[in-house]
């Protein structure tokens, strides 16, 4: 590693480290990165107070996570093999999930690429560069990207808010190939045209297809109401799965025109209909209206993107999930998601729970609901670890 120019950490940066997470804050670094002429993603290698090598990193000193631990090196590090070392890793384990032509290839930290998101729709790729040090090898990665089976396009789907902090740009760009959309998947019996270029994130949500699949036993001649619905991904699986109907309600027309594509697609266009509304709102309108549903899903935006957004976002979960409870019949199912990571699964519980003792109802948890294996967790790292939910049954006194 004698090419690559050795920081030193101080000495509680260590031990986090060796138990498996990436994150180098910039107040662990010896000295002030922003006085050693560092440029934002140069590859360095990290050495712990004592001397001892941790292995190669990238840095931005203009950032709070100031370094990203890449690897651990005992003769040199080669970032060719290993960007193909872990693009294949990764590829493997989704292979044996068997979602390798639709699904999440790569999630940063948990496959050992920091930075770094990629989807798949069949032939398409979808990916986020989220860090400069990722950046720095953006055409080294469509490359080896480039190499796997099947592959004809990639979506560089760079206009997360995340990218302004590393001092990158906001853009959307076809990296390789040629981009109709939509591009269509199966996902739970059902059909969904995804816009990779448009379309919200990386183009769709995949952490939620194995919670969607718990709740399809369930659905059978239900009254489904889909809240925050985006593509319908809740509402049209459970049509495909016999409900009775389902109201996808969501404040985006161009998301609510997604989902009536998708459910004609999918052959249950006359069961599946749309309310282009604010969530709340939409709620109190309907309740207002004596409606009522045998299964409620409430899947909303992150309301807790920072910690000082806690005590709001804590009564957002509340407020949302107690007016959804107002619409489930007696006997029915609410689902309740949460894909913020600064709120915890005990915490949406809690909250769920507040919202029945307010209205007088009981709750029985059934299922607890996480991201799908495709999304997985690092042991080291619960910053991995955001997406929990759970679908319980809700009795009237």
């Amino acid at each position: 590693m004698s090419a690559l120019r050795s920081l030193r950490l101080k000495p509680e940066a260590e031990r986090r480290l060796r138990l498996g997470h990436s994150w180098v804050y910039a107040n662990e670094f010896e000295g002030k990165l922003g006085a050693l002429g560092l440029q934002a993603g140069q590859q360095v290698e990290l050495i712990t107070a004592r001397g001892r090598s941790l292995g190669a990193a990238y840095v931005n000193p203009n950032v709070l996570i100031a370094g990203r631990l890449l690897h651990a090196p005992s003769d040199g590090f080669d970032v060719r093999a290993w960007l193909r070392q872990r693009i294949q890793g990764a590829l493997a384990m989704r292979q044996r999930l068997g979602v390798a032509q639709a699904g999440r290839l790569i999630f940063g930290e948990s496959d050992g690429l920091p930075g770094l998101v990629v989807d798949r729709y069949g032939p398409l790729l979808s990916a986020q560069l989220g860090t400069a040090g990722m950046a720095v090898l953006a055409d080294e990665i469509a490359d080896e990207l480039r190499q796997i089976n099947g592959v004809e396009a990639l979506v560089w789907r760079n206009d997360a808010a995340g990218r302004e902090l590393e001092g990158l740009p906001r853009e959307v760009v076809v990296a390789f190939g040629e981009v109709v959309e939509p591009i269509w998947i199966e996902e739970n019996g059902a059909r969904f045209g995804i816009s990779p270029i448009s379309g919200q994130k990386t183009g769709w949500f995949f952490d939620q297809r194995d919670n969607r699949a718990a709740l399809m036993p369930f659905v059978a001649g239900a009254r489904v109401l889909d809240l925050f619905s985006y593509g319908g991904g809740w509402g049209v699986c459970s049509a495909a799965h016999g409900a009775h109907s389902a109201l996808c309600v969501d404040s985006s027309g161009a998301a609510l025109e997604a989902v009536q594509r998708n459910a004609k697609a999918s052959g249950v266009g006359d069961r599946v209909s749309v309310l282009d509304a604010d969530a709340f709102d939409a709620c109190r309108q309907l309740r207002d209206a004596g409606e009522r549903f045998d299964v409620v899903v409430v899947d909303p935006p992150a309301f807790i993107k920072r910690k000082k957004d806690a005590e709001a976002g804590t009564l957002a979960y509340r407020r949302i999930n107690e007016a959804a409870l107002k619409l489930v019949t007696d006997g029915g199912l609410i689902v309740s998601c949460s894909c913020s990571h600064h709120f915890s699964a005990d915490a949406l519980l809690d909250a769920l729970n507040r919202a029945a003792c307010a209205l007088g109802v009981r709750l029985r948890v059934l299922r607890r609901l996480a991201q799908s294996a495709d999304h997985p967790i690092h042991p080291g790292m619960p910053e991995t670890e955001y997406l929990k939910g759970f679908l319980a049954e809700v009795r009237r006194p």
